[in-house]
């Protein structure tokens, strides 16, 4: 076999090179000292103290994460309950819907976006429900929450005997009985994971937010755009800097959670 010109090492340090260098430069120049961006004039740290003074970035704030929690704890719901039947029950066009699961999440999020828009404006025109703002966001992201969801509980679930909670079952615990006491706390790290991905999902979008979204409701994303358009400050990359950072925590906690434990009895 032929040795590749270059050591993986080095092939596989520019591929991670190319891809995180645009998202260091945002982190370093969110301690550039220049007031309107530029050049490099010095370090500080006061950018991010100023984004705690600007009203405008502490509402998008708040408006950012109750969007977050309210979708995340509706989509765990429903996408560990959906997860769960795709596994354990058979029903008519079980095949069906387990592919059609997988639509929101290869469709590009301009077509989610514009497809949930016109969903919610013909909602709007016929029964007078659904106004632009934080429950059409709400809504819309646990649309697009769910079968991530869903797909790592279902995954979870191929790891289950099926025998543990037939045992359950025979002993007189109800379907509701064993799945509390039983599945649950089997599933539970799947559960916290798809949780994770849910939330960073939802504090990273921005293409569905700006399509659904109504007066008062603007998130960070939607702020930063708006921002960016007036041009690149350096509170706008301590901003960036700082929703990067919750993500990559969200990210590496689901995986923490998603990766399979070791049983007591194994060496």
């Amino acid at each position: 076999m032929r040795k590749p010109s270059l050591p993986l090492w080095l092939w596989a340090a520019v591929i991670f090179v190319f891809l995180y260098a645009p998202i260091a430069v945002v982190i370093v120049y969110s301690f550039n000292s220049a007031r309107h961006g530029g050049p490099w004039q010095g370090f500080t740290t006061d950018w991010y103290g100023k984004l705690f003074d600007s009203r405008e970035k502490i509402d998008a704030a708040k408006n950012t994460l109750i969007l977050g929690l309210a979708s995340t704890g509706i989509a765990t719901v429903l996408g560990t309950l959906l997860g769960y039947g795709l596994s354990r029950y058979r029903f008519p066009g079980k095949k069906l819907f387990s592919r059609l699961m997988y639509i929101p999440v290869v469709i590009p999020d301009i077509v989610m976006a514009i497809a949930m828009l016109m969903f919610f404006s013909l909602i709007r025109d016929r029964l007078g429900l659904f106004d632009l703002g934080m429950t059409t966001m709400i809504v819309a992201h646990v649309t697009f929450q769910i079968p991530f969801v869903a797909i790592v509980i279902r995954s979870r679930m191929i790891g289950v005997d099926p025998a543990i909670e037939e045992a359950a079952r025979d002993l007189g615990a109800t379907a509701f009985q064993t799945f509390r006491h039983v599945t649950l706390p089997m599933i539970l790290p799947a559960v916290v994971a798809g949780a994770m991905l849910a939330f960073t999902l939802s504090l990273d979008d921005f293409v569905v937010s700006f399509f659904t979204t109504g007066p008062g409701a603007g998130t960070l994303p939607i702020l930063i755009y708006s921002s960016v358009k007036r041009g690149i400050t350096p509170d706008i990359n301590a901003l960036s800097t700082l929703i990067v950072l919750v993500s990559v925590i969200g990210t590496l906690a689901g995986l923490f959670f998603q990766r399979p434990r070791r049983s007591s009895g194994e060496s």
